[in-house]
């Protein structure tokens, strides 16, 4: 039976660059000279910190247009709280990894309530979605695409 995953995962490398390429920018940017502001990349985090918020948010603006640059989408990126030591504002963005079981549960209803025959199957961090017809598991990928659940979904492992 034909079937495929449904998984929600970033490239670390590609964020990495993103990042990379961001301070790049931060460097030449002429509303940064002479303010300390920098970007890092902890594992699954990313730490916006300069001495103003609104430096803090073109800080994100940077960084979401090198992202989007990079085919990443937005959606896996959550802005987290904010930190204020002294005179420096850091934010905190977590990339999103997997699918948590609250995002699971809400794709496997859409997917009943559509009235397609396919079983989904959560399986960890991703679904797995079986079916006895190739259109019909099309036919979930445009469903999930067009669907608004603000998080990004990849398909993988099309089997016939």
């Amino acid at each position: 039976m034909p079937s495929f995953d449904i998984v929600s995962e970033i490239d670390l490398n590609q964020a990495k660059n993103a990042v990379e390429n961001a301070k790049r920018e931060l460097e030449t940017r002429f509303d940064f000279r002479g303010v300390d502001a920098k970007i890092e990349l902890n594992k699954e985090h990313i730490e916006l910190t300069a001495e103003a918020d609104q430096q803090v948010m073109q800080l994100f603006d940077i960084f979401a247009t090198k992202a989007s640059k990079l085919q990443l989408d937005i959606g896996s990126f959550k802005i987290e709280k904010e930190d204020r030591h002294g005179k420096y504002i850091t934010r905190h963005i977590t990339i999103k990894q997997g699918i948590d079981k609250e995002m699971a549960k809400k794709v496997v209803k859409l997917v009943k309530d559509s009235g397609i025959k396919v079983q989904v199957a959560i399986q960890g961090e991703e679904l797995r979605v079986t079916g006895k017809k190739r259109d019909d598991l099309q036919e979930v990928m445009q469903l999930v695409r067009s669907s608004n659940l603000g998080q990004p979904f990849q398909f993988k492992n099309f089997r016939d």
